[in-house]
């Protein structure tokens, strides 16, 4: 059996110090572990040969656009994989979905990993819209993007469990999974939002997820890998 992949999204946590530190404990990671730090110490995990993803890039090649990070600069660092369209980076950022589609088609056209966050507000969620949500998301994130693209990774975070350590039922989550693979059977699937060492062991056991995108908790060096021997040891 394939090991699920596991996406650590790293925020903007912990300074240098902290970093180096964590680094220095880190013996090895499972090669399924992707671990996305900020975007300034991404060279630090890469010496350590840690699989390296990055938490938001922009869509033009190269240029004057102050502070932001091209493709091709992180193409030419070795970083695989790039989170897209976090419903932090669409709140504070007010990044759209139109955004997104443009930074997907850049990805895929650099043969980079797009990880794409698609998920519903509580208000969303309250008034059963979750899946147009989900599905007008989709629709403009991929427009023009083929089917036949295998290299695609959908995170399904609902907005309004992430960091609030409320989460979707099992059920739910296997229902709202079932829905993007039906949109387009290439895609794989992950889920997000507060988890956490007390609820993996319920949300591993959701057959159709193909990996999860952990938060706050991959800070935590103990935590993250506690985590990760559960998922690990249940593909085995």
């Amino acid at each position: 059996m394939e090991n699920k992949i596991i996406i650590g999204n790293m925020k903007m946590y912990m300074n240098l110090p902290e970093i180096k530190d964590y680094i220095d404990k880190i013996e090895s990671l499972p090669n399924n572990v992707i671990l996305c730090p900020t975007s300034i110490y991404i060279p630090y995990f890469i010496e350590k040969n840690i699989n390296t993803g990055i938490q938001n890039i922009y869509y033009e090649d190269n240029g004057a656009y102050t502070g932001e990070i091209s493709i091709e600069q992180i193409k030419s660092m070795n970083v695989s994989h790039v989170i897209v369209g976090h419903s932090e980076r669409r709140l504070y950022f007010h990044e759209s979905d139109y955004d997104i589609n443009k930074k997907v088609k850049k990805l895929i056209e650099q043969s980079l990993i797009p990880i794409i966050c698609v998920g519903e507000t509580e208000e969303e969620k309250n008034n059963n819209k979750t899946i147009d949500i989900i599905r007008e998301q989709l629709e403009i994130s991929l427009n023009g993007i083929s089917n036949n693209q295998e290299n695609i990774i959908i995170a399904y975070e609902p907005r309004w469990s992430i960091g609030t350590g409320l989460i979707p039922s099992n059920e739910e989550i296997t229902n709202i999974v079932a829905y993007i693979k039906s949109f387009n059977s290439n895609l794989k699937v992950i889920y997000g939002g507060s988890i956490n060492e007390s609820n993996i062991d319920t949300i591993k056991q959701i057959t159709n997820i193909d990996g999860f995108l952990i938060g706050h908790a991959c800070i935590n060096l103990d935590k993250l890998k506690s985590i990760i021997n559960k998922i690990n040891t249940f593909d085995r």
